[in-house]
């Protein structure tokens, strides 16, 4: 049933809903999902696309696509490309018609393309940083307008500006969790882990922290935070680290110092980030019933994030081979989860890694390490 052309209220209140849920989101994609979505509520279209520019593999990607996943094309092709090279905007009636279109995508979906417009947006410098794409109009009269074009023209205005300042946040996060991360495997690495296993780490947790119904962004924040956990262990001699043969009781205790030692790198600094690393620091090694160290804290006196990263560390030592010893076969590490599912682990925890364990094993699968060698 075709649509009724929005009144000014209407347009009016689409733009102030949207414009405000915009400016107070600093995730990337979530804006890109307000932008797609404010664009095809103000010009009625069936589906609206956000495209950026990925400038190192020179191409067009959008993530954000209504009824369809990511898609990527050669910079330059397709009506956005033309859009975006033109610095120009778009109004095509019949897509068919028109040579640039790619009917590739059309057939791969199942979807008929026939009204296209396309309008590109820029940054606080001027520079073009992407386009909005919408298709087929719902109305009576079944093509886009110039109102249309003004409309979606002011949307891009606003959207692309926004946008740049989350991008920019967006850079600034990716490079403190790439920091976080090579420091992780720092202090694996001085105890002949792999870097892999800080990732495996920080994927587990995540899985899990989702799967106790934590929000997204919390679930990321212990993503990103995770691999510092043994971060104390830069501190710890190498003599004793790596001690071949088994540790003595004084030697035990400065290993286990290592959860100290991380807090105390990591807790006055002023970034949630850092704090956070500074909690599972210290908290990954204590136990549910209060036998774990270095304070022996009890049952939800650890931190959530502790918690977690306690079944998420002690799963992935297990299952990982390493020369000194053989992975554990899965139906072996099962049953120590049972067993000390109340003892060293939180219950709750335990009963999601069981029902997450599919997800896990495929993080396992996908970021496995290459075989060791014997020294």
């Amino acid at each position: 049933m075709a649509k009724a052309e929005l009144s000014p209220e209407q347009l009016l209140k689409i733009i102030f809903e949207y414009t405000a849920k915009i400016a107070g989101e600093n995730n990337l994609n979530s804006v890109l999902v307000l932008m797609a979505n404010m664009g095809r509520e103000m010009i009625l279209s069936d589906r609206c696309t956000v495209w950026l520019i990925d400038d190192v593999r020179k191409e067009l990607y959008t993530t954000v696509a209504h009824g369809v996943n990511e898609i990527r094309i050669p910079f330059g092709t397709g009506f956005v490309g033309s859009s975006i090279m033109s610095g120009e905007p778009l109004i095509i009636k019949d897509a068919y018609n028109d040579p640039r279109h790619n009917r590739d995508n059309d057939i791969k979906t199942g979807y008929h393309t026939k009204s296209v417009i396309t309008v590109p947006f820029t940054n606080n410098d001027g520079e073009i940083i992407g386009a909005y794409q919408a298709i087929n109009k719902m109305t009576d009269v079944d093509y886009f307008t110039t109102r249309d074009l003004e409309l979606l023209s002011l949307a891009a205005s606003y959207a692309g500006k926004s946008l740049e300042s989350v991008m920019l946040h967006q850079e600034i996060i990716n490079t403190q969790r790439e920091i976080i991360s090579t420091m992780g495997e720092v202090g694996e690495i001085r105890s002949k882990e792999t870097g892999n296993h800080v990732k495996r780490v920080a994927e587990y947790s995540y899985v899990l922290a989702l799967g106790l119904g934590l929000d997204i962004e919390q679930a990321e924040l212990l993503r990103t935070a995770s691999p510092m956990h043994d971060i104390g262990k830069v501190a710890i001699p190498d003599a004793v680290l790596n001690k071949p043969g088994k540790l003595t009781e004084e030697e035990h205790d400065i290993i286990k110092s290592h959860t100290k030692i991380g807090h105390q790198l990591l807790q006055s600094s002023k970034r949630e980030l850092l704090r956070t690393a500074a909690i599972v620091a210290e908290q990954h090694h204590e136990k549910w019933d209060g036998t774990g160290y270095p304070h022996g804290r009890k049952g939800e006196d650890i931190h959530l994030f502790g918690r977690i990263t306690a079944v998420a560390d002690v799963f992935d030592a297990l299952s990982a081979e390493r020369v000194y010893k053989a992975a554990w076969p899965l139906d072996r590490i099962e049953n120590l989860f049972r067993e000390e599912r109340g003892k060293h682990f939180d219950p709750e925890i335990i009963d999601v890694f069981f029902r997450e364990l599919p997800k896990l094993l495929e993080i396992r699968e996908r970021l496995t390490d290459p075989p060791e060698q014997p020294a």
